[in-house]
């Protein structure tokens, strides 16, 4: 190792220089780079009642990614640390939601209950007596535990400190590169710009676990901002536009144009919802929830309408979703919401049912198409292993509901228009035999 002096520690690092807030560029001054990289992980903070052992080593590792103007090392240091600290704020969680106090069964079925200050003093306790399982979920469930990484994960889940299906196979991938850091082999080297990452999903997953969603989160974001869109078509030309509704006045005024005016997710330039062109007011097609508000019409009936109700903004959580989905006479119909299946008529609750659990509806199809052709993997009880959802339950129409209504759905009948925009699918499709 060849010794350097205190000036050549000192002196910045040309790597890091060249990380701009444009991408890679020419090299910044030092201390505009200084400020840029203090600016990037400034944005990820805690919720004030995190442990505090887990709040310490975050802030220890936000303060050391700025030296990384000096030693760009720094940034893989830091990055691989922060999947380490991932396990450690499982264990504070743990102890903080048992109130230091486990019951615990061992291998010949007999409870005992472990008192512990941290999870190192629980898990010694738990190992000398043997221990094979603790209790999870609503139902507080015997489930094995074996006091690993992998278990606390099941355990966050079990207790629903974790959200969204598409966020398990994320989870998985960041078990696979902690044990990577944990049990490495060869060299790596990590940029800034990775780095930070891994700190914003860190900061996401702590906030989570101890109940807090992150505004705008790629992770575990909190409820979306929903606002009143109108969606209008020509059907002679064929076009389709979207605008808020604030903007209606100016759009196409012509009578061949038809609109509807709905609730959702659309703020150029921060949030939109990219099916919107796909909207059916009786099946989920759209990747936010949306909801009908009116039509449809023409354009200065929405006008009038618009200002007689003046429809306030809202926000949804678009995260684990809960879907209803029929398969009948060889049709498997499109997922709809609890509610709108709820206020089918009779003649429509013949054929077997799904309730899923998924972040868009488009996940929930596909589940339930792979089970309908009995696809190998794919579970039809709990979380699937292959796919980003969760089958709740299969039955008739009514147990259907009533698996929903468990989860905490709406399943207050509700039967809006028929409205369908010209880009929409077929609300069902034709399975092989």
């Amino acid at each position: 190792m060849e010794a350097l002096s205190l000036e050549e520690l000192r002196a910045a690092d040309k790597r890091t220089l060249h990380f701009t807030p444009y991408g890679l560029g020419g090299a910044m001054a030092p201390e505009v780079a200084l400020d840029f990289q203090q600016h990037v992980v400034a944005q990820y903070t805690l919720a004030a009642d995190v442990a505090e052992g887990t709040r310490q080593r975050f802030e220890q590792l936000r303060r050391v990614h700025a030296y990384g103007l000096l030693c760009y090392d720094l940034f893989t240091m830091v990055s691989d640390a922060a999947l380490l600290v991932i396990e450690q704020a499982l264990r504070d969680r743990f102890i903080d939601i048992h109130n230091g106090a486990v019951v615990v069964q061992d291998g010949d079925g007999n409870e005992h209950r472990i008192s512990a200050t941290d999870y190192a003093d629980f898990y010694e306790q738990y190992r000398k007596l043997r221990g094979r399982k603790i209790q999870m979920g609503p139902t507080r469930t015997w489930t094995p535990f074996k006091g690993m990484l992998h278990d606390l994960y099941t355990w966050a889940r079990r207790e629903r400190l974790l959200r969204g299906q598409r966020n398990r196979g994320r989870e998985e991938a960041i078990k696979a590169l902690r044990n990577m850091v944990a049990h490495p082999n060869g060299f790596h080297l990590t940029t800034p710009v990775d780095a930070a990452h891994t700190l914003g999903s860190l900061a996401e997953i702590i906030n989570q676990l101890w109940g807090h969603q992150t505004p705008g989160g790629r992770l575990y974001p909190a409820p979306i901002d929903r606002r009143t869109v109108a969606v209008g078509w020509n059907a002679e030309g064929g076009k389709i536009t979207i605008c808020q509704a604030e903007n209606l006045p100016t759009a196409e005024k012509s009578d061949e144009w038809e609109y509807v005016l709905v609730q959702a997710v659309f703020s150029p330039g921060e949030a939109e919802d990219p099916t919107l062109f796909e909207f059916d007011s009786l099946v989920e097609n759209t990747t936010y929830p949306c909801d009908l508000l009116w039509g449809p019409g023409k354009q200065s009936q929405a006008l009038v309408w618009l200002e007689t109700n003046q429809p306030a903004a809202d926000t949804c959580d678009h995260l684990d979703r809960i879907f209803l989905i029929r398969h009948h006479d060889r049709l498997l119909h499109l997922p709809m919401r609890p509610e709108i299946a709820a206020g089918l008529p009779a003649t429509e609750h013949a054929g077997t049912w799904y309730t899923i659990r998924a972040d868009d509806p488009r996940d929930a199809f596909s589940h339930a198409r792979q089970l309908t052709q009995a696809a190998p993997q794919h579970t039809s009880t709990g979380e699937c292993g292959q796919c980003s959802a969760a089958t709740i339950k299969r039955g008739t129409h009514a147990q259907a509901l009533a698996a929903a209504a468990h989860e905490g759905a709406n399943v207050v009948p509700i039967r809006p228009p028929d409205v369908r925009t010209p880009g929409r699918l077929p609300r069902s499709i034709a399975l092989q035999p």
